[in-house]
C-alpha cells in the first residue's frame, strides 16, 4: 500500500492500555473515525493483568495530531493508560504469511534460500507454492517482500505492529494521567 510522503508525518504507534470489556475496540476505533485519523494498523490482545487488554494502533500523523489523539484516547472510560511510542525508543514487530510462486526445483530452492538468509521459516510447501512465516520489523519484511516478487507473490496476510517500550519503561508508568482522568470516571 504505498502513500503520498507527507515531510510533516511519519508513522507513530500507540500503546493503549484498555478494560477488557465487550465493544471497547469499536469505542476507540470510532474515536479515530471521528477525528478523521486512519488507522494503519491495529493490534490487540491480553495483558499479564486480569480484566486488561492492549492495544496497539499504527498511525501516520504529525506531533500535533499523536498527541492530540492520545489525549482523546485519555478520555475514553475504559482507557487507563495510553503511550506514544516511537521507532527509537520501543521494539516494534509484525508478523506476515507470504505465498509466492515456486514451479520449479530451482524457484522452490531460491525461495527457501532467502527465507534462510532472513530468518524466515518455509510454513506450507505445494505442487507450485510455498508459503513463507517472517517475524521481524517493517523493513525486513518489505525486504523479503520486494525479494520475493520476483517469484510472483499470490498473497499476503500480516499482523499489524506490535510495540512495546525498551528498558525499564512500562505502559503502567502512565500513572498521574490515568489518576486525573480516572477522577472524573468515577464520578459519572
Amino acid at each position: 500500500m504505498k502513500r503520498e510522503f507527507d515531510p510533516e508525518k511519519k508513522l507513530y504507534t500507540l500503546a493503549i492500555l484498555v478494560q477488557d470489556i465487550p465493544g471497547v475496540l469499536s469505542q476507540v476505533a470510532r474515536l479515530f473515525a471521528r477525528k478523521g485519523y486512519n488507522i494503519e494498523s491495529i493490534v490487540t490482545g491480553g495483558t499479564d493483568r486480569p480484566n486488561t487488554a492492549r492495544l496497539a494502533i499504527s498511525i501516520l500523523a504529525d506531533e500535533l495530531m499523536i498527541n492530540q489523539i492520545a489525549d482523546q484516547c485519555r478520555k475514553l472510560i475504559p482507557v487507563l493508560a495510553v503511550k506514544i511510542l516511537d521507532e527509537a525508543t520501543s521494539i516494534q514487530r509484525e508478523f506476515s504469511l507470504i505465498k509466492v510462486r515456486a514451479t520449479d526445483r530451482n524457484s522452490r530452492d531460491e525461495v527457501i534460500q532467502m527465507a534462510n538468509i532472513f530468518r524466515a521459516n518455509i510454513i506450507d510447501v505445494g505442487r507450485d507454492t510455498l508459503t513463507v512465516a517472517i517475524f521481524g520489523d517493517r523493513s525486513k519484511t518489505r525486504a523479503l517482500t520486494d525479494l520475493l516478487a520476483d517469484f510472483g507473490i499470490l498473497e499476503i496476510a500480516k499482523t499489524g505492529t506490535l510495540a512495546i517500550e525498551r528498558g525499564r519503561s512500562t505502559i503502567y508508568d502512565d500513572n498521574k494521567l490515568k489518576e486525573e482522568y480516572n477522577y472524573g470516571k468515577n464520578v459519572l
